[in-house]
């Protein structure tokens, strides 16, 4: 048994030993680094957490939607959705969540992709007609200093995914909230060295 089991969703079927698929081409998968986790604060640090993580996320060209830090059974938990352009294509982005439970020397990621298809951007441009320009962007709340990456907007926020039941992002948050009850963890893993932060949390 590996450090995290019970990743079966509905609606999801079995392509490889840690890996599901969909009807939509989303993928589930179980991963395993037998390194120290390369977070960038403490996890009981959440506004410094979240604020590297935005920089990071944005250098590489994307965009943090938002970052949690939650418990799967007795181990801290980072939550993460990003999003990131779709490669080799002009429009659409992939939306990736993840739970990445870190100890002192490995951790266990649990992710979660969706793909736009076909007609990208509908979900941004009904939320965009709606509030206006001048609402619709605003700074990313967790670096309202950034200034780079994809763009922080209201059409991601949790309050439209009853209205976009069918879009990749609200079903990777569906995913992620029902992972959230199914997965175990496995006791030997729970117990490992916890998990502190980058070089002792050096300011």
């Amino acid at each position: 048994m590996g450090p995290i089991a019970g990743a079966e969703l509905p609606g999801y079927r079995q392509i490889e030993a840690d890996a599901w698929t969909n009807d939509h081409g989303d993928v589930v998968s179980l991963h395993w680094f037998d390194v120290p986790p390369d977070i960038p604060a403490p996890l009981e640090d959440l506004p410094r957490l979240r604020y590297a993580l935005a920089h990071y996320t944005a250098a590489a060209g994307g965009g943090l939607v938002e970052a949690d830090v939650l418990h799967l059974g007795t181990v801290p938990t980072l939550r993460q959705v990003i999003k990131v352009p779709l490669p080799d294509q002009p429009t659409g982005q992939a939306f990736l969540g993840s739970y990445t439970l870190p100890r002192a020397g490995c951790s266990a990621v649990v992710k979660v992709q969706a793909l736009e298809q076909g007609a990208t951007g509908s979900r941004e441009a009904k939320v965009l007609i709606e509030l206006g320009p001048e609402r619709y962007f605003m700074p990313h709340p967790y670096a309202s200093d950034l200034r780079r990456g994809l763009p922080f907007h209201w059409g991601d926020a949790p309050h439209y995914d009853g209205h976009f039941p069918e879009h990749p992002l609200t079903r990777v948050r569906d995913a992620l909230a029902q992972l959230a009850v199914s997965l175990t963890v496995a006791p030997d893993f729970a117990a490992l060295p916890p998990f502190v932060g980058p070089a002792a949390a050096t300011p």
